[in-house]
C-alpha cells in the first residue's frame, strides 16, 4: 500500500493522520500542492493505491482531484464531491435533489432580483458567498436596508461568486448547532458547537461538547453525504424549533481537532480505515 498526501501545510489534523499512518506502518509520501506540477502527459502520481486530499485552498484540491481522477487514481475525497461540497449552491441543489431537510434557499442573479427573492423569504435571511469556508463572509440581513448595502458591497467585490447571490432562511436555532462526522456509510461521531454569535463555527470561537449519535441523526447524514457523492465528509445540522434536523452545509476537507476529545472518537483512525480500504479495492467510493 502506498499512500500520497495531498496538503498545502501540516496542520493538527494532517499531523494525526499522518500518525495514523505510521502507528499502522503504512507507506505514504506529502505532496505539498504549492510545489506541485501536473504534467497531463506524463502521469507523474500514477504510483499511488489511493490520494488523500487535505488542502487548504479550495481551487488547488478541485483541479488537482479532477487531474488525479482522470488518470485513474482513487480519492479521498473525488473530485465530483469536492465540486458539490465546495458550492453551496451546489451542495444546496444535491441535497433538494436527494430530498434532505434544509433550510429554504434562494439563488438570484441580480441584486433586484435578490431583493425580491429576501422579501418573499422574510427577514431575517442570511446572505452566503457560495465558495467560502470558516464563517467568513456571512451576514445576517435584518432589513431592505440592510440588503441593499451588503448587495452593493458584493457587487463591488468584483468576483463571479459575489455576482450568484445565495440566500438562505434564517433558523433560530437555540445557540448552537451540530457537527457530524461521515465516513463511508455511517457517522462516527458528533459534536455540538455552541456560540453567543449567530455564528456557531469553531474557527469563531464557538465551545464543543460532545452529541449523541441517534438513529435519526445517523441517518440524516448519511443521506446527506451519499446526495453529495460519499466518502468522508464533515455535515452542519441545524435544530429547528417546529421542522427539527435541517442540514445546513457538507464539508468535504473536513477538520476535527477539537471534535476527537468531546466525542471519545478516534476520528483519524475512522478515515484512515476507509483510506485504506479504498486503496484496496474494498471500498469503491464511485458506488
Amino acid at each position: 500500500m502506498r499512500v500520497g498526501v495531498l496538503v498545502s501545510r501540516i496542520r493538527v489534523e494532517e499531523k494525526l493522520l499522518l500518525k495514523e499512518l505510521e502507528r499502522r506502518s503504512v507507506a505514504f509520501d506529502l505532496i505539498d500542492d504549492r510545489k506541485l506540477v501536473l504534467d497531463l502527459a506524463e502521469r507523474s502520481l500514477a504510483g499511488y493505491d489511493v490520494i488523500v486530499e487535505r488542502c487548504i485552498n479550495h481551487s488547488r484540491a478541485l483541479f488537482a482531484l479532477k487531474i488525479l481522477g482522470d488518470w485513474g487514481l482513487r480519492c479521498v475525497n473525488r473530485y465530483a464531491v469536492a465540486e458539490v461540497c465546495g458550492n453551496k449552491l451546489l451542495t444546496s441543489s444535491a441535497l433538494a435533489a436527494a430530498g434532505v431537510p434544509q433550510p429554504r434557499v434562494k439563488v438570484a442573479f441580480t441584486p433586484e432580483s435578490a431583493i425580491e427573492a429576501m422579501e418573499s423569504m422574510g427577514y431575517p435571511v442570511v446572505l452566503k458567498p457560495g465558495v467560502g469556508s470558516w464563517g467568513r463572509l456571512l451576514a445576517k440581513v435584518n432589513d431592505r436596508e440592510a440588503a441593499e448595502a451588503i448587495l452593493e458591497h458584493k457587487q463591488l467585490l468584483g468576483t463571479y461568486h459575489h455576482s450568484i447571490f445565495y440566500v438562505q432562511e434564517f433558523v433560530a436555532k437555540p445557540m448552537r448547532d451540530i457537527r457530524a462526522f461521515v465516513v463511508g456509510d455511517e457517522t462516527v461521531a458528533a459534536i455540538y458547537r455552541t456560540s453567543e454569535h449567530w455564528i456557531t463555527n469553531t474557527a469563531r470561537g464557538a465551545s464543543t461538547a460532545k452529541c449523541e449519535l441517534t438513529p435519526e441523526l445517523n441517518d440524516l447524514c448519511v443521506r446527506a453525504a451519499k446526495a453529495v457523492g460519499g466518502g468522508v465528509v464533515a455535515i452542519d445540522v441545524l435544530e429547528d424549533p417546529e421542522r427539527g434536523l435541517l442540514v445546513n452545509e457538507v464539508n468535504y476537507t473536513m477538520e476535527f481537532k477539537n471534535s476527537v476529545a468531546p466525542t471519545g472518537v478516534d476520528i483519524p483512525a475512522r478515515v484512515v480505515d476507509y483510506v485504506l480500504a479504498v486503496g484496496r479495492g474494498d471500498v469503491d467510493p464511485d458506488a
